[in-house]
């Protein structure tokens, strides 16, 4: 396949999304992942037009596996990873269960291997790519409820930048976009007076837009060619890293 393809894991929804339409708009031909919301993605495939859907539940290593052949029997390419999946399970430290902890745990592995596998089939046989990681603003601030949440998106920072040295002189970018509170189903679950006092530190007192972190996601998988091993803070003013 002539066109640039890029890979954005849970795809089908929020941010993911937002990502996919950006790199769309980029000349990217864009493979929509998701575990569970096949209709989210089949509705946004429908819409976008250039891409394809790829199933994969990212704490299953077997199937990160059958996916990877997938894409390779199909396409023989990944340009770009945007590695966006994410789930947050919510209970403070006291409360919260061990199969809970390690469900949350399991797909910072997927991560990990999903990456690394791009990175042999693909990127380094062309000595070019971008990995993107999308983490969050609270895997530098923490916060109360999500220690293993915040546990996982502050790893995934620092698995950007120790893999940014390991793929020195192979052409390969890596980086992160960190977002702040930003307009998904969960923030939406929030109650007004939650909402509100999240609004009250954030300089530009509002809450961010799926477009305004994919639009930096599309910049960094197209530009940004001295950009590496970078945390890319996007939250209003929230936190300055």
């Amino acid at each position: 396949m002539d066109k640039p393809v890029a890979l954005v894991t849970g795809g089908g929804t929020g941010i993911g999304a937002a990502c996919c339409r950006a790199l769309v708009a980029e000349g990217f031909h864009v493979g929509i992942h998701y575990r569970q919301s096949e209709q989210k993605a089949q509705a946004l495939l429908a819409e976008i037009k250039d891409g394809f859907l790829i199933q994969a539940d990212l704490s299953n290593i077997e199937q990160i596996d059958e996916m990877i052949a997938k894409i390779k029997n199909a396409l023989g390419r990944v340009d770009v990873l945007v590695n966006n999946a994410g789930q947050s399970i919510n209970a403070d430290i006291l409360s919260m269960k061990m199969e809970q902890f390690d469900e949350q745990r399991a797909l910072a592995r997927g991560v990990w291997y999903l990456t690394k596998r791009v990175l042999r089939q693909f990127m380094i046989r062309k000595s070019a790519g971008r990995v993107i990681n999308v983490s969050s603003v609270v895997g530098h601030t923490g916060n109360a409820g999500q220690i293993p949440y915040t546990m996982e998106k502050a790893a995934l920072d620092a698995f950007t930048k120790s893999l940014a040295q390991e793929m020195a002189g192979r052409n390969i970018l890596v980086n992160s976009v960190a977002p702040g509170f930003i307009e998904t189903d969960m923030t939406e679950e929030l109650p007004k007076e939650v909402k509100e006092k999240i609004m009250a530190v954030i300089p530009l007192a509002r809450i961010g837009k799926p477009e305004e972190i994919a639009e930096v996601v599309a910049f960094l998988a197209k530009k940004g060619s001295y950009i590496n091993g970078s945390v890319i803070h996007v939250n209003g003013g929230l936190y300055g890293g």
